[in-house]
């Protein structure tokens, strides 16, 4: 025997020096792919300011023509090289369009900054050449929202402008982006661009249509100085009852004369008040809601209640699933709702979203007097109501249906008072008989 039965068999000395010198290859072919990665960066970022210039059209052009080159070259075509020639000169005369040097100063204005949906916006395009020489005609592009104005600039002397005027279509809520203006200078079929920015762009607030609400939102806070709750405390006004002492009270608590009759120390017992505060809530899930148009409707009943709330100086927290808006002002809440907008719940459509909503957001009032949620008519009445299973006993809840077309209503199940609202012009009149 040469050796024992239970000791593994040792690898040959042939493989280890394989995988020696793989290892070596391997790390050597990291190494220059590493370097030539890094060269070739080094020369993307050399050649940028060139390369930049060429429009996706104009690579096309350039790989056309080197693909006609090459077929010319390979199978001795004529028709290729003539090709190849016409869209290399074609690209050879674009070179000096994109030369010179503007010297302009723009600025973009927006009258009125806000407005409500369906009311007229305009803009202006001020250009002025703030160089010694006279500039050439140039073009500028302006986005507007998910469009594009082009407007030409004529030749301009030293310091004189040019103004353009252009409609913003404000159809719908929402956020338009004026901007930024972008001069472009290149051949007229587009193949070099090259462009300048020469401002900032600038936002107009479509604000939704909201109604005209009562104060005190209808009902929804009752009082200015806060309501009494059943919650028993030793600081507050309203008296409740008298206990007995226990070490730690405060003596200012203490009833003498009640203390005399009875022989020992008596305090008082108050009923705790709260300042009245309110939770909005509006939910943005796609599957709640019939249509778009639906889901505007909802933005314009929940614009409109937050609205009337901060007019009445009311403590409130607006919110939707993925935003909390400002309520400092009538002009933030409405400039934050023009940014509401739906979205698709991952996986489809599935009951619950209304419970994790109010969930979640209830704790960024946790003492809250009313909760106020807007959904839409998609959602069945029963989800709707299981909502007040996540509220603690003494916060009573408002749900506010929207449903176009439907009779508007109102139904008390228990704590909880479900709303439906058909059209924007009925709210006033639901939101003044609805008591939580």
């Amino acid at each position: 025997m040469t050796g024992d039965a239970g000791t593994a068999p040792q690898p040959s000395q042939s493989r280890l020096a394989f995988q020696a010198v793989g290892r070596s290859l391997a790390r050597t072919g990291g190494e220059l792919g590493t370097r030539i990665a890094g060269a070739w960066r080094a020369v993307a970022a050399f050649a940028r300011p060139a390369t930049s210039l060429v429009s996706t059209t104009g690579w096309l052009v350039l790989v056309a023509a080197l693909v006609s080159a090459l077929v010319a070259v390979v199978f001795d075509w004529v028709e290729f090289a003539f090709l190849a020639a016409t869209l290399a000169g074609a690209l050879l005369l674009a070179v000096p369009f994109v030369f010179g040097r503007l010297r302009y100063r723009v600025g973009v204005e927006l009258e009125p900054r806000r407005v409500v949906a369906g009311e007229r916006a305009l803009g202006r395009l001020g250009v002025v050449n703030d160089g010694t020489a006279k500039s050439v005609s140039s073009r500028i592009e302006l986005p507007v929202g998910a469009g594009s104005a082009v407007f030409r600039i004529p030749s301009l002397e030293p310091r004189a402008g040019h103004e353009e005027l252009f409609a913003v279509p404000t159809n719908r809520r929402a956020v338009i982006v004026a901007g930024p203006a972008i001069s472009v200078r290149g051949d007229e079929l587009g193949l070099l661009r090259r462009t300048v920015r020469w401002n900032d762009p600038v936002e107009l607030f479509v604000h939704p249509v909201t109604a005209r609400l009562r104060p005190s939102a209808a009902g929804l806070v009752r009082d200015l100085e806060g309501e009494v709750t059943k919650v028993i405390t030793d600081h507050d006004l309203s008296f409740h009852a008298l206990r007995a002492y226990e070490p730690g009270d405060p003596l200012r608590n203490v009833h003498w004369r009640s203390s005399a009759r009875t022989g020992r120390l008596m305090v008082r017992q108050y009923e705790e008040t709260r300042r009245s505060e309110l939770v909005l809530l509006q939910s943005t899930e796609e599957s709640h809601y019939d249509d778009e148009a639906e889901f505007e409707l909802g933005v314009s009943v929940f614009a409109s209640i937050a609205v009337q709330l901060i007019k009445d100086a009311t403590k409130t927290v607006c919110a939707t699933e993925r935003m909390r808006l400002r309520t400092t002002s009538t002009t933030s809440l409405l400039d934050d709702s023009c940014r509401i907008q739906p979205y698709a719940r991952r996986g489809g459509p599935a009951l619950g979203g209304l419970r994790e909503l109010v969930r979640d957001r209830i704790r960024l009032a946790p003492a809250a007097s009313v909760v106020v949620l807007v959904t839409g008519g998609a959602q069945p009445l029963s989800e709707v109501r299981a909502v007040q299973t996540v509220l603690p006993p003494e916060m009573p809840l408002v749900a506010i249906r929207v449903q176009r077309g439907a009779e508007s209503r109102i139904a008390k199940v228990g704590r909880s008072t479900v709303a439906t609202i058909g059209d924007l012009g009925e709210l006033a009149a639901v939101m003044r008989r609805v008591r939580p």
